[in-house]
């Protein structure tokens, strides 16, 4: 099971000229289309006067894997696709990608263009580093308060997070788990207490 994905480690810029045109790329990290969107309008407004401002993001992974591209007045799939290939290239995701252009009075080509583009968001990336990150499933946790010592020492064990306690009758903890790790806790959980802890998937789901 997969359960960690990259992204962009830090925001960044790279710069590249080509026949006097000169591309400039920034990049950055957005968890979602809002952040992206809005990470674009920043460098559009900055450049106001570049020939184009083209634009490229990937945000989530697997099945909920959402994207867009822009060539912002480029020939069509000169600028935006090669831009989200190079985010895709590097195995990345949750990152946002605009490559500005000042036009240096030769005509690049459609190639030219693709390569151009393509280029510089590359460099930007490489440039940003990556980082990695954990998916991560929550579980609540209700046991007897005798328990306490057990149930944290196997949530420890199995590298999960206390997110809350409540007490009442009995403790309950929410739990953050590395997906990988969930069955295993469970049935640790369940092994080490005889079967006295009642845990259940946050999302509804009962284990």
């Amino acid at each position: 099971m997969k359960d960690f994905y990259y992204s962009v480690k830090s925001e960044a810029v790279a710069e590249i000229k080509v026949k006097g045109s000169r591309f400039l790329g920034y990049v950055s990290s957005a968890q979602s289309e809002a952040a992206a969107e809005a990470f674009i309008r920043g460098i559009r407004k900055k450049h106001y006067d570049a020939t184009h401002n083209c634009t490229a993001w990937r945000i989530g992974s697997g099945d909920r894997s959402l994207f867009r591209y822009n060539d912002d007045g480029e020939p069509s799939g000169t600028a935006g696709r090669p831009m989200l290939d190079a985010i895709d290239a590097a195995g990345i995701t949750d990152t946002v990608c605009v490559v500005t252009r000042y036009y240096g009075g030769t005509k690049l080509g459609t190639g030219g263009l693709a390569r151009a583009y393509g280029e510089t968001a590359a460099a930007a990336v490489q440039a940003a580093g990556r980082e990695e990150h954990l998916i991560t499933g929550r579980l609540a946790i209700v046991f007897d308060y005798d328990l306490t010592g057990i149930v944290m020492n196997r949530i420890a064990f199995h590298q999960g997070s206390v997110r809350d306690t409540r007490y009442s009758d009995h403790t309950e903890l929410v739990v953050d788990v590395r997906l990988s790790k969930i069955e295993m806790l469970v049935r640790d959980l369940t092994d080490t207490t005889a079967g006295r802890t009642t845990i259940t998937r946050i999302d509804g789901n009962d284990q």
